[in-house]
């Protein structure tokens, strides 16, 4: 058996999705040795955790600034599809409060980008050669999915996915709308939307496989200023967890991504945690006398600690603090959003944690 010293490989990547991929491409420039593995024989475009209503495959996803940022410097924007997000209107249903946060507001030309994972993915994997086989390395990195054998908090929730049409159709303004059940987000798409729809596990199981027309009667009675939808298409069921590993790393090996912490779907957070991993690993990487050193690996895990650690928190609270039916919450989180909405810094500040993670901290 080859030793870790020996081995040819110098960064050896277990998992080829978005993560992966991007880990790759941002260390080419370095002098390592990089090898990416996909074992997986799961379709491209389908996540372990989905229960397909009618078509298999749909992912939407949105992308930060700062994501498109690292997809430019890696190569991987360019004839990338998708649909930017220039405001984003926060509401709940069946109480007042609502904030409006735009790019302008944040200084950035715009909030997030919505596309789809299998487009993502298949763009950057057009730049990479990957094998089926490990091999072994001086530093293996996990990216290939949620965290094993690891317990982690199930939500009250799953999570309906699809396409909806809508009237008006889709500009560039997305929706994110908080409902007793949890939270419902529309992303513009291609002039239609992406729907992500969190409800109680057996009401989402319902409604996933529901007819046309119960389905949009049900979605627009609590849509509110979203819009009136009229088609529904690619449904997919989603249950909702929460799982983070104790630790990023263990010996020479290394988790990032959804390896090292899944989220729940609010504010779209999980994957952009995930790039801004990759791009730190690599960053710091590329300086490394020994990609699989204790004091490298140490460095890296204390330097995501702050930005992973806030942004599960956020999600967390958005998730099951915005939920619930009390009429003292929901006027609590009434005020917050009004409060939020009068205060300019404070949207500036919060839509620049939400694109950049901790280094929008002052």
């Amino acid at each position: 058996m080859t030793s870790v010293s020996a081995a040819a490989i110098d960064v050896l990547i277990r998992g080829a999705g978005p993560v992966g991929c991007t880990l790759a491409l941002a260390l080419r420039a370095s002098a390592l040795r990089v090898a990416i593995t996909d074992t997986t024989s799961t379709p491209p475009g389908f996540r372990p955790g989905f229960r397909p209503g009618f078509r298999p495959g749909f992912r939407p996803i949105a992308l930060s600034y700062a994501s498109r940022l690292i997809l430019e410097r890696v190569g991987a924007w360019t004839d990338l599809p998708v649909t930017p997000i220039e405001r984003i209107v926060v509401s709940q249903a069946g109480s007042f409060g609502r904030t409006r946060l735009d790019a302008a507001d944040a200084g950035v030309p715009a909030l997030g980008y919505v596309t789809e994972y299998a487009a993502l993915t298949s763009r950057l994997r057009s730049q990479l050669t990957i094998t089926t086989e490990a091999v072994p390395a001086r530093c293996v990195v996990h990216a290939e999915g949620a965290p094993h054998a690891v317990e982690g908090k199930r939500y009250a929730q799953d999570a309906i996915v699809g396409i909806l049409h809508a009237e008006p159709a889709a500009a560039l303004t997305a929706f994110e709308r908080f409902t007793p059940e949890g939270p419902l987000a529309l992303l513009p798409h291609a002039g239609r939307y992406a729907l992500i729809w969190s409800l109680r596990p057996e009401r989402a199981q319902r409604l996933v496989a529901a007819n046309e027309a119960d389905f949009l009667a049900e979605l627009n009675a609590v849509a509110g200023p979203m819009g009136h939808g009229t088609r529904i298409e690619s449904r997919a069921l989603q249950p909702l967890t929460l799982k983070v590993r104790a630790a990023r790393v263990t010996g020479n090996e290394v988790y990032i991504g959804n390896a090292a912490q899944t989220l729940h779907p609010v504010a779209g957070q999980g994957l952009n945690l995930g790039l801004r991993d990759a791009w730190e690993f690599a960053h710091l990487l590329g300086g490394a006398a020994d990609p699989g050193s204790p004091a490298t690996l140490a460095r890296f895990a204390a330097q995501r600690r702050l930005d992973a650690g806030a942004t599960i928190r956020i999600t967390d609270f958005l998730a099951a603090g915005f939920a619930g039916d009390n009429a003292l919450l929901r006027a609590a989180r009434g005020a917050a959003l009004i409060a939020l909405d009068l205060s300019p810094a404070s949207r500036r500040f919060f839509a620049r944690r939400m694109i950049f993670g901790a280094a929008a901290l002052p």
